[in-house]
């Protein structure tokens, strides 16, 4: 792209919306996986009038536009392949309206996820999904991951509250699916097209989302146990008692000595693996379904137990829990997090595959994530691997092991990060050629020239 295209662009959209010096460039050339691929220029969109004049003129002239939002993806699904157009979604952070009577909350997609659920709560209203970086990432790019988070279990994923969307489509139409009412089925379901589409699509410019009444009670318990076995069992056990918690997460030994080096002794239960629960809901149920959890945890003989109620002591518990990734990253070694899913009856012979991995493949294995729904984070920890292209390879061929083992399982090798650049190499082994081609053609649909996040699946 000349400089011209750049100039163009200034005039169409103003001087401050449109940069292409070299830091920003290579500031919006990836997100926090390790490819990059530094645009031509960058647009910052104010409005929603933007984006449509911008996909217009990428349109008309076949650039390439990749959209962006706060840049905090683990697959690379924000970097621009195939260079074009980077479009940053980040300056259209407003909240425009909390509804309580409506129970909806209406947003841009710039907007922080932590930022909405603070806003919400501040009125008693609740927006589940919680992924663990929403103090960082923004709802327009939950809505185009269909971003989960340790409350999957109770409530649903991004898409499970996500009730309209304003979508700017290739050609630079606008389009509103949905609104602000909870049921709606006028037609085919074009919001669930949109979630979760990865920025293929469209382009997000609002979102109306749901809210739930704020829970006013909340209790924690932290368990820590010998082995995994013994964790999961008690997994299933809350299960078989009739017991549904918001959170169930669980952490292996290699995760839970990295935060003992990282964090201290004192700060880590004694064990090799560790359990949460969270529990919310009325004053009366939370204590009664606490105690009796307490119980039936106390009876496994766990080597700790620690109960907590109310929300800043029930955070503290979770401290530990959100300090996980960045005590995997403090070993010094490169993090590859995939966040595969399996059955949860699987997770036992997950985590003990994963240990065989690691010894077949040498590189350290650390798993933990979301019990509750199979959704675990398996990471490999290699050294050298931005430096080595060998270490690499071995890899990749480790995550050919990893993923066609969950396959085989009846999972899946993505639950919530999607798919992007990192998986692209395993989209085959996960989908069927009927289900691929179908694919295509809702691409070709919504976007006849392929200028929409070029570079990735259904290429």
């Amino acid at each position: 792209m000349s400089t011209t295209i750049a100039d163009e662009l200034r005039q169409l959209l103003g001087a401050d919306a449109v940069a292409d010096d070299n830091d920003t460039l290579v500031a919006h050339s990836g997100d926090k996986w390790f490819a990059a691929e530094a645009p031509e220029v960058v647009v910052f969109a104010r409005s929603t009038a933007d984006v449509s004049k911008l996909l217009k003129f990428a349109a008309a002239q076949k650039i390439p536009v990749t959209a962006r939002g706060a840049g905090f993806g683990y697959v690379g699904g924000c970097v621009p392949a195939k260079k074009g157009i980077a479009l940053s979604l980040i300056r259209m952070n407003r909240i425009k309206e909390i509804n309580f009577a409506d129970a909806i909350a209406i947003v841009e997609p710039g907007v922080i996820t932590a930022d909405l659920k603070a806003a919400v709560r501040g009125q008693k209203l609740f927006y589940p999904p919680d992924p663990a970086s929403m103090k960082d990432c923004s709802i327009g790019g939950n809505v185009a991951t269909n971003a989960g988070g340790p409350r999957c279990l109770k409530y649903g994923v991004t898409r499970n509250y996500v009730i309209g969307l304003e979508v700017v489509l290739a050609n630079g139409d606008v389009v509103r699916t949905g609104g602000r009412v909870h049921k709606n089925k006028t037609g085919f379901d074009l919001i669930g097209l949109f979630v979760g589409s990865e920025g293929l699509l469209g382009v997000v410019t609002e979102i109306t989302v749901r809210l739930l009444p704020l829970p006013p009670a909340r209790a924690t318990l932290s368990a820590a146990f010998s082995n995994m076995p013994e964790a999961a069992a008690v997994v299933q056990q809350i299960f078989a008692h009739g017991f549904l918690p918001s959170a169930l997460e669980i952490a292996d030994s290699f995760t839970l000595e990295a935060a003992r080096k990282d964090l201290g002794e004192s700060l880590v239960p004694a064990g090799n693996a560790h359990l949460l629960v969270d529990l919310d809901g009325q004053e009366d149920s939370v204590r009664g379904e606490a105690d009796a959890i307490r119980k039936m945890v106390a009876a496994k003989k766990p080597n700790a137990l620690e109960v907590a109620t109310g929300e800043e002591a029930c955070e503290k518990l979770w401290a530990l829990r959100r300090q996980f990734s960045n005590s995997l990253r403090a070993t010094g070694l490169t993090k590859l997090n995939e966040d595969v899913v399996v059955p949860r009856s699987r997770i036992v012979d997950l985590v003990e595959f994963a240990e065989r991995l690691s010894a077949q493949s040498g590189f350290p294995i650390a798993c933990f994530g979301h019990a509750g729904d199979g959704n675990m984070h398996v990471n490999i920890m290699a050294d050298r691997y931005n430096r080595d292209a060998a270490v690499r390879e071995k890899v990749g061929r480790a995550l050919d092991d990893l993923f066609a083992q969950v396959l085989a399982w009846g999972g899946v090798i993505t639950g919530e990060h999607g798919i992007g650049l990192a998986k692209k190499r395993w989209w085959t082994d996960a989908t069927s050629a009927p289900v691929r081609e179908l694919h295509r053609k809702l691409k070709a649909a919504c976007d006849p020239d392929g200028i929409l996040n070029p570079g990735k699946f259904p290429d």
